[in-house]
């Protein structure tokens, strides 16, 4: 999606029931917005720009994919999503026509509306968000949810693992629901806060509020705050979100965190990484978004920048071994200018190390993914920071009686483990999901890498592979209808 634009400075375009806040790329039908992508609003922008008249099937790719080679279907996906949403049918209710030579037409009357001559006695600011510096890559899919679920919830919570782009995806939606909250949206970073009494002042001075009762002073405006980084104040982030619910109910809170609040009615989004292809899939590698992220960012350091054909398969590979977290890929593509494409995926075999050059202009925890990932092991106790780090010898996805039988010891009793797993996955340090065959954990690459890196500082490694190794050769050993494998020697970092 584009980058934002303060509302309250140009025009609006109505036709029918739909509003399209053309600056803040929204579509709403009273009042509320449509789950509309990046791409449909993309294509809407230039057929309201030349409503009436047609515009060719290959104008509107060559606009809407600058950079990427794509097929008719695509367009025609993104143009049936604009009718879904708008209500079409054969019958009538016709916005966009076709015609197989001409291309598309935007084909309903069009009303301008001048949008934010607010009265004087209305402030001048409605929000402090800041400026973003990229584009949002792969998220349509979660903003369009968002759009739709947060001016209905009091308490929203993005969550994942650190790097993930929670704060990007957060800021996106405040941008957008702009119009939608009449007091406006307001961004609260609380990494930075290590008193608890001090996330309700740093709110009042965001909001420029005397001192006194903040659900008071809030109990008649219509406003969205976003709450970022609370994982490390989730007490008091949980006893806000109490307080505001109770007196000021037309507060929404869209909180980013690495461990959700656990309230009752807390409307839980995660995060996963972007959208990834196989390295041969080459016909598909340049439209997969974490890809697109990673070309985008190397090309804001190198003018022009355009991957070849013999780098498709590394940067499928790069992406796969970095998880598609945004964090990861903008890391890595800060040293393509070095070592190329390839000499990058190289580099990865030696750990993190390579991921450690961030914008100067980035937050501490965000100038390298060892410090993301500092972030949340220092939050941990040390019975979770023990089961933490064995985890990592675990080289594919592993169920509680196989974590049980490797890693239980006297020091961390069996007992123990289930409520300590659970633990890790709340914070986003272990990832789970439902399979066929039951309950299945696993540790994304990355946080793979970070764990196996202080086990072999503790002088530990050997012992724990050894452990995992004996009980993968039991299994082996108990299933003899398997092909019998050799189990697997190598610890790989990445």
């Amino acid at each position: 999606m584009n980058s934002f634009v303060k509302p309250c400075t140009g025009p609006t375009v109505c036709f029918g029931p739909f509003v399209f806040h053309r600056q803040q790329r929204l579509v709403s039908r009273e009042g509320q917005p449509l789950a509309l992508g990046g791409r449909a609003l993309d294509i809407l922008q230039i057929l309201v720009a030349h409503a009436g008249a047609f515009v060719s099937k290959q104008a509107l790719i060559d606009q809407v994919w600058p950079d990427s080679v794509v097929e008719d279907i695509n367009l025609r996906v993104h143009i049936a999503a604009l009718r879904r949403a708008f209500g079409e049918t054969r019958e009538g209710n016709r916005y966009i026509l076709n015609h197989p030579r001409q291309g598309y037409c935007f084909a309903v009357p069009l009303t301008l509306e001048s949008v934010g001559e607010s009265s004087s006695a209305e402030p001048s600011e409605r929000h402090n968000l800041p400026a973003r510096l990229s584009p949002v890559i792969g998220r349509d899919k979660i903003l369009g949810r968002l759009l739709v679920e947060v001016p209905r919830q009091s308490l929203t919570t993005v969550t994942g693992p650190g790097g993930i782009g929670k704060t990007t995806v957060a800021l996106r939606v405040a941008e957008l629901l702009l119009e939608h909250f009449a007091d406006g949206a307001w961004f609260i970073d609380l990494a930075g806060i290590g008193d608890p009494a001090q996330v309700a002042l740093r709110i009042k001075h965001a909001l420029g509020l005397a001192d006194g009762c903040l659900a008071q002073q809030l109990q008649a405006r219509r406003i969205l705050l976003v709450l970022d980084g609370c994982e490390q104040l989730i007490d008091t982030c949980r006893e806000l979100a109490l307080t505001l619910r109770a007196g000021a109910p037309g507060v929404s809170l869209l909180v980013s965190s690495r461990e959700i609040l656990n309230l009752a009615d807390e409307n839980v989004v995660q995060l996963s990484g972007l959208g990834m292809a196989s390295a041969d899939e080459s016909d598909y590698v340049l439209g997969c978004p974490a890809v697109q992220l990673l070309v985008e960012r190397v090309g804001a350091r190198q003018q022009g920048f355009q991957p070849a054909e013999r780098d498709l398969a590394a940067l499928a590979q790069i992406c796969r071994r970095l998880d598609g977290l945004p964090l990861a890929l903008e890391l890595a593509a800060a040293q393509v200018d070095v070592l190329g494409v390839a000499g990058v995926l190289e580099q990865l075999d030696h750990g993190l190390s390579l991921l450690s050059h961030g914008r100067r202009t980035a937050v501490p925890r965000h100038r390298s993914l060892e410090a993301a990932l500092d972030w949340s092991f220092e939050r941990l106790s040390h019975d979770e920071r023990t089961v933490f780090q064995r985890l990592a010898v675990f080289e594919e996805r592993f169920s509680l009686k196989t974590a049980l039988a490797v890693i239980s010891c006297p020091e961390v009793e069996a007992g123990r483990l289930p409520w300590l797993l659970s633990r890790l996955v709340i914070q986003s340090l272990v990832m789970v999901e439902q399979r066929a065959e039951g309950t299945r954990f696993h540790l994304l690459r990355t946080t793979r890498a970070y764990a196996l890196e202080k086990l072999r500082h503790s002088g530990q490694l050997p012992l724990w592979h050894r452990r995992y190794a004996l009980q993968q050769a039991w299994q082996t050993r108990s299933r003899p209808e398997a092909p019998i494998q050799r189990t697997q020697q190598r610890v790989g970092l990445l």
